[in-house]
């Protein structure tokens, strides 16, 4: 009985309890006792019984109660974790939210200098480029891109691409279902000679055609050495899976001529820009600014990732069964590629991201994405972060979206568009779509806010938010970023893929005399190969550019 009671005495002394609770604690104990003493009086069966009710009620009372947060939390905060309490209005920012600060002092610069060796000088006839792109909308964008440089340096009338029909996405769209092929034509008639079909009389060649592929990042020479030849010989060749199959690295005007494809002459059609803007026009009604989110959150991609994020076994076998399909793939450690930043954020550490960097609970957020692994539930994380939350299939009508639904290219234009013209746009994953995006709108176009999550150093604090302050996890996502936002000068000329970084075709607003040495730069005599459209500098060329490079 003494042990009895010095255990009940030690767990009345845990922690503070309202009164109420310990008078009701008094009185089971006071009932508890007189069971114990009385237990000679009444039946056995009856007081054990009695007894164990009264235990399990008196152990009941013993322990607070679980209490399950709403993601609503308090007033004016939300309860994304008990520690980490995230404020209305996502705290205070270091930098403005929507603009770049040095957005005004940088402009796109595609057009071709004097020396560029115009269509009328370099057309040949009997040399026809036909070109297979391969997988989704934004990477057959990349192989459309390169396509038209590599019929310049051949020499060689271009057939317009033929898009993947048979990649993950099974989307049977042709070329002029996607973009607007007239224009495509017209806009580059005076670099290479683009047609929609081979002319009636060289059908007869597509008989027994074999398509060759190149290797990845072939060079101009590479081009010249592999492809010509046989070009000659045969008058037609079929390039296959043609993406990034062209050097990243080329002369400059090269590299204008890949720009003034990317961003003035490949565009959508008259009916997808119709609903692209009109997309855009809803987000304007409901904000003056907004996010868009390219969320990357779909199958495929955590499967190529090989990413894991806590769905047990369903999701190893759904992923691991997804993932077999690229047979190039080794088996992941999923620990060791999230620590090394490869992984896509979960939905909610986005979110996180976002209100750490100053982006309150009031901003609308477009989410730009497929189906996302696990529906809703997934997304829900975000969505109480951003209750603002909209897509593509929020802001429209089942019969507006019709038209294009069926099919994943027309859906992810329409994506596109919109994040195109959003005023901040943060990407989950650096593949095509963001890649160009940044390089396009973000970059060329006036140096919007882009944030690419630095999610090797962010892992660190998402691992480790159940122990900080928001003040602390927010001041530690800010530091983070620095160098991650779209600044201009965050990335060097030359630095990951042309798409993304299209150093040759920006130019920064100078003085008139610092303009002068550039036009003097472009003016350099440059001579081109007898065999292909391959610009060579002659050697006073060389010597200019060699006094310029040891200056700097």
């Amino acid at each position: 009985m003494a042990s009895l009671n010095m255990k009940m005495k030690k767990r009345d002394n845990y922690g503070a309890e309202p009164d109420k609770k310990k008078l009701a604690m008094a009185g089971i104990r006071h009932q508890l006792l007189l069971l114990l003493r009385r237990r000679h009086r009444l039946f056995p069966l009856v007081s054990a019984f009695s007894g164990c009710l009264l235990l399990l009620l008196l152990f009941s009372l013993s322990f607070p109660p679980v209490i399950h947060r709403s993601p609503l939390g308090r007033k004016n905060q939300v309860a994304v974790e008990s520690k980490l309490l995230v404020p209305e209005n996502g705290g205070r920012s270091d930098r403005h939210l929507w603009s770049s600060k040095l957005s005004n002092s940088y402009y796109g610069c595609s057009n071709a200098s004097g020396t560029f060796q115009v269509l009328d000088k370099t057309s040949q006839t009997g040399r026809y480029l036909l070109i297979a792109t391969s997988g989704g909308l934004n990477q057959q964008r990349t192989g459309i891109i390169d396509a038209v440089v590599a019929a310049y340096i051949l020499n060689a009338t271009l057939v317009i691409p033929k898009l993947d029909q048979n990649s993950y996405w099974k989307d049977i769209s042709n070329f002029e279902e996607i973009f607007d092929a007239d224009w495509f034509i017209s806009h580059l008639s005076k670099d290479v000679k683009i047609i929609k079909e081979l002319p009636k009389g060289e059908e007869s060649r597509l008989i027994g055609l074999q398509s060759i592929r190149v290797p990845r990042k072939c060079t101009p020479s590479c081009y010249l050495q592999r492809v010509l030849p046989l070009l000659k010989k045969k008058h037609v060749v079929q390039l296959s899976k043609f993406d990034y199959r062209l050097a990243n690295q080329l002369d400059t005007e090269l590299q204008k001529l890949r720009c003034r494809v990317n961003y003035h002459a490949v565009r959508y059609t008259q009916t997808i820009n119709k609903m692209g803007q009109i997309l855009v026009d809803r987000m304007r009604t409901k904000a003056k600014h907004f996010v868009a989110l390219h969320l990357r959150f779909e199958p495929d991609m955590l499967a190529f990732s090989g990413c894991y994020y806590g769905g047990g076994q369903k999701e190893r076998l759904e992923l691991g069964a997804m993932r077999r399909r690229w047979k190039t793939l080794h088996a992941a450690n999923p620990d060791k590629v999230r620590e090394h930043g490869r992984c896509p954020l979960t939905p909610e550490e986005i979110g996180l991201m976002l209100r750490g960097l100053g982006f309150g609970r009031e901003v609308h957020l477009y989410v730009a994405s497929g189906e996302v692994y696990g529906g809703d539930a997934t997304l829900a994380p975000l969505r109480a972060l951003f209750p603002n939350l909209h897509t593509k299939e929020t802001l429209t009508s089942k019969k507006e979206l019709a038209p294009f639904a069926r099919f994943s290219s027309r859906m992810a234009a329409l994506d596109f568009i919109v994040c195109d013209e959003s005023d901040a746009f943060v990407t989950n994953n650096n593949g095509n779509m963001a890649r160009i995006l940044a390089g396009r709108s973000r970059r060329y176009m006036g140096h919007k806010v882009t944030i690419r999550p630095n999610a090797k150093k962010l892992h660190k604090i998402f691992t480790n938010r159940h122990n900080m302050t928001w003040d602390e996890f927010s001041t530690k996502v800010r530091k983070y970023q620095t160098g991650f936002m779209g600044e201009p000068d965050e990335m060097k000329a030359g630095e990951g893929e042309f798409h993304e970084n299209p150093t040759s075709c920006i130019c920064g607003k100078k003085k008139a005399n610092e303009q002068l040495k550039e036009d003097e730069h472009d003016s350099w005599p440059w001579e081109y190969s007898d065999i292909g459209n391959v610009p060579m500098a002659t050697r006073s060329g060389l010597d200019h550019q060699s006094e310029v490079d040891h200056q700097n």
